[in-house]
C-alpha cells in the first residue's frame, strides 16, 4: 500500500512541475519587434524644447480645431517614437538629466518608444560646433573617454531608450579637439567604441544610431567608422542645406546600406508650411530659393507632401527604418514680439494658432 502511494506522489510531482514548465515560459531579454524578423517603422518626431514650452501653457488643437494635450495629439495621428537631445550640463538645465529623465518616463507611459541624441556636449554639437562638457574639460583622453563610457551607461540604465544616438552630427568627430576625425582619427573611434561598448554592455536591446548630416560625403564618413558595433546609418536631410533631389537622397540611402549592410534612418528633416514669421526670432527658412519648387510650395499641402514622399522614399529603401521630423513643437510660444524664441515657428507641425497641420496626419499613414 506505501509503495502505491509514493508512485502517486511521485506522478503528482512530475504533473505539477509540467504545468509550471507551461505557465512559466523562459524570459529573454529579446526586443520584441525584432524577435519574429519585424521591425516597427519609426514615425519619430524630436521634441526635445517641448518641456520647456509647456511652461508656458499652450493649448494645441488637432486638424478639426478641438483643444487637445499636445502628446495624445501626437499619438493619434500615428507618431510611435519620440526623439530626445540629451545634454551633460546645459546652463539653464533644459535638455539635461533631470529634464529628460522624467519627460521620457512620461513619454513611455504614453506609449512612445524613446529615442536619445546624447551631444556629448553642455549645448549643440554639431558638424562646426562639438565642444566638450565644462566638468571634462581639463581631462587627460584615457580619463575622457572613461567619463564618456561612464555617463553612457548611466544613461542607459537610468533613462533606457530604445534608441541611441552616440553623438550629434558627427561629421567631424566628437568632443574636439581630441576626437577631431581630421586630426585625431585613432581617438575618434576610441571615444565612439568607449560609447558604443556602454550601449552593448548594458542593454540588449537599445539600437544604436551613428548620425551624419547631410548625403555629400556621407559614403567616406561611414567607411571611417565600419569597425564600430552599431546598428542603424542615421542621416539629416533638409533642402536648405542638403540638397533638394530626394531622388539623390534615396539613391544614397540605398548606396549606404547596402555598402555597409546597416539598416538606415533619415534622422532630422522638416519642411516649412510658409514663409511667414508669427515672432520677431529670425527664422532659418524664409526663401522661396531654400524650397524644392514647384514640387513642394512652403504650404500646408507641401509640407504634406513632403513629409509624405520621405516617408515613401525610405519605406523604398532596401533596409530603411524610419524617419524623424525635427523641430515638430517649435511654435512661437514666447508671444509675437519675442526676439529669443522660435526660429522654426514655420516648420513646426502645428500652424500659428496651435492647430494641427496635415502634414501630422501622415506619419500613421500607410
Amino acid at each position: 500500500m506505501n509503495r502505491i502511494i509514493q508512485i502517486v506522489l511521485v506522478l503528482l510531482i512530475f504533473i505539477s512541475c509540467e504545468q509550471e514548465d507551461v505557465r512559466s515560459p523562459e524570459i529573454t531579454n529579446e526586443n520584441p519587434d525584432t524577435a519574429n524578423g519585424i521591425q516597427e517603422f519609426i514615425a519619430a518626431v524630436d521634441i526635445s524644447s517641448y518641456p520647456e514650452i509647456a511652461t508656458a501653457n499652450p493649448t494645441f488643437y488637432d486638424l478639426d480645431g478641438n483643444q487637445k494635450d499636445f502628446l495624445l495629439l501626437l499619438k493619434e495621428n500615428g507618431v510611435n517614437t519620440v526623439r530626445l537631445r540629451l545634454w551633460v550640463n546645459p546652463v539653464n538645465g533644459h535638455s539635461g538629466f533631470n529634464e529628460v529623465m522624467p519627460f521620457s518616463q512620461t513619454l513611455k507611459a504614453n506609449g512612445f518608444k524613446t529615442w536619445l541624441t546624447l551631444h556629448y556636449s553642455d549645448t549643440w554639437a554639431d558638424p562646426g560646433n562639438q565642444e566638450v562638457p565644462v566638468q571634462w574639460q581639463h581631462l587627460d583622453f584615457t580619463t575622457l573617454k572613461d567619463s564618456l563610457h561612464s555617463y553612457t551607461k548611466k544613461v542607459v540604465n537610468e533613462i533606457q531608450p530604445d534608441y541611441i544616438q552616440i553623438g550629434n552630427e558627427i561629421n567631424s568627430g566628437l568632443l574636439h579637439p581630441h576626437g577631431d576625425i581630421e586630426t585625431n582619427y585613432s581617438n575618434f573611434i576610441s571615444l565612439l567604441q568607449a560609447g558604443c561598448s556602454a550601449v552593448r554592455e548594458n542593454s540588449n536591446n537599445c539600437r544604436i544610431i551613428l548620425h551624419f548630416a547631410g548625403i555629400e560625403n556621407s559614403d567616406w564618413f561611414f567607411n571611417q567608422v565600419n569597425g564600430i558595433d552599431y546598428d542603424i546609418i542615421g542621416l539629416s536631410y533638409y533642402p536648405i542645406w542638403h540638397g533638394k533631389s530626394l531622388r539623390n537622397l534615396k539613391t544614397k540611402m540605398q548606396d549606404l546600406s547596402t555598402s555597409f549592410d546597416k539598416e538606415v534612418a533619415i534622422v532630422e528633416t522638416a519642411y516649412p508650411f510658409t514663409l511667414g514669421w508669427n515672432d520677431w526670432t529670425h527664422n532659418i527658412v524664409g526663401l522661396a530659393e531654400q524650397l524644392i519648387l514647384p514640387e513642394y510650395p512652403a504650404t500646408a499641402e507641401g509640407q504634406r507632401k513632403f513629409i509624405q514622399q520621405i516617408k515613401e522614399l525610405t519605406k523604398e529603401v532596401e533596409k530603411g527604418v524610419g524617419f524623424c521630423y525635427w523641430g515638430g513643437e517649435l511654435i512661437a510660444w514666447k508671444g509675437n514680439e519675442a526676439t529669443d524664441a522660435s526660429p522654426w515657428e514655420n516648420q513646426a507641425l502645428f500652424d500659428f494658432s496651435n492647430t494641427a497641420l496635415p502634414a501630422l496626419s501622415e506619419f500613421g499613414n500607410e
